[in-house]
């Protein structure tokens, strides 16, 4: 039984380009993005980190490029790793050509911000030769100057007048594989501000809510930003930006998509908040089947609920269920309907093994409808 989303989302038409092998904008799924907080010099410690955000679903990473030792350490990141890699580049131009000399996928930009148009020429001269895109970033903290002389503050107007400022530049030299993102700290800063952009336009947007905070506050304002805009059906790739892991903005972006019915990944739990109706502790139980669940990419879902009041209804809807019950035995659902019952102690175990199963039986009916579709 798989999830069905009651809203269907329209989503704006927009050009495709490519990060890597990942296709951005148009019809492509929204891939989610994070950026790394190592110092991109220490190669080891860079790919560790990029690795734990691809098994938590990452499908691109920015990486900061500050100096020339940052620049040429992508050169030994991007062969250890199997995402696509986006440099951040914010001033010097020869940052962002030694990026792309060293197999950088796109570059994170602005174009007006690196000078002379010669130096302009030869950043895109270098992402053409290497098959780099680029993404002009807008910041609500770092407008230019005359922008900000001119609206008096930041505001969605001034935001979108930067982009498409940086974005004339890179079209009037023909080049067109680039992405936008205007970015706020302010939620409806944001939303207004692509709101805006995205009537103007048909670049393809990378969204999120900038400096968002803590996991608590930033998933908080990053579920309201974001869930705004790709509700209405703006956004082509996105990062929740949190003053946390990598790896927690990727699970965040996936939880985003997922409670939106836009992409499926993984285990989706539905479980109660817990009342004293509970037959089993709902609280610890949840914590434990997330940590335990979360190497698992296939999309099911599963519903964890305390007592029989709601229980059975939920179960009807999701893949996998337990519901408890009386003197220690709760109900375990398949497909929505009673199976068997399970005592406490070996609830969890019982779960994760027939959630495991579950995914591999999937795993499998796939793999025959594409043999057969082949």
């Amino acid at each position: 039984m798989s999830y069905r989303p009651y809203q269907h989302i329209e989503r704006r038409r927009s050009r495709q380009i490519h990060v890597g092998r990942v296709p951005v904008g148009g019809d492509a799924p929204i891939p989610v993005q994070t950026m790394t907080n190592t110092p991109t010099e220490d190669v080891a410690a860079t790919v560790a980190q990029i690795r734990r955000a691809e098994r938590a679903g990452a499908d691109i990473v920015r990486v900061s490029c500050p100096d020339q030792e940052s620049a040429l350490a992508l050169r030994h990141i991007v062969r250890q790793v199997d995402v696509p890699i986006v440099a951040d580049i914010h001033f010097h131009y020869k940052r962002a050509i030694e990026a792309a000399e060293s197999g950088a996928a796109c570059l994170r930009i602005n174009p007006g911000n690196i000078g002379s148009a010669e130096r302009v020429r030869e950043v895109i001269k270098a992402a053409r030769d290497h098959n780099c895109s680029m993404r002009i970033g807008v910041n609500a903290g770092s407008l230019e100057k005359h922008l900000l002389e001119k609206y008096g503050e930041p505001n969605p107007e001034a935001l979108v007048e930067s982009a498409l400022e940086h974005a004339k530049i890179l079209q009037d030299h023909d080049f067109h594989e680039f992405k936008i993102s205007v970015k706020a700290s302010d939620v409806f800063l944001a939303v207004a501000a692509y709101t805006q952009l995205a009537e103007v336009c048909d670049h393809p947007l990378h969204i999120g809510i900038t400096e968002a905070g803590g996991r608590r506050t930033g998933t908080v304002k990053s579920a309201i930003g974001l869930g705004n805009l790709l509700w209405a059906g703006i956004g082509d790739t996105i990062r929740v930006s949190l003053s946390d892991e990598p790896e927690e903005e990727v699970r965040v972006g996936w939880e985003l998509l997922k409670a939106l019915g836009i992409r499926h990944r993984g285990v989706r739990i539905i479980s109660c908040p817990s009342c004293a109706r509970q037959g089993f502790d709902v609280i610890r139980t949840v914590e434990k089947l997330e940590e335990r669940l979360a190497h698992i990419e296939t999309p099911l879902t599963l519903s964890i609920i305390g007592c029989v009041v709601n229980g059975p209804g939920e179960a009807l809807m999701t893949d996998l269920g337990v519901t408890g019950g009386g003197a220690g035995k709760h109900m375990v659902y398949a497909a929505g309907r009673t199976d068997h019952t399970i005592g406490a102690e070996q609830m969890i175990d019982h779960i994760v093994e027939l959630v495991e199963r579950k995914a591999e039986a999937i795993r499998a009916e796939q793999m025959v409808a594409k043999a057969a579709a082949e």
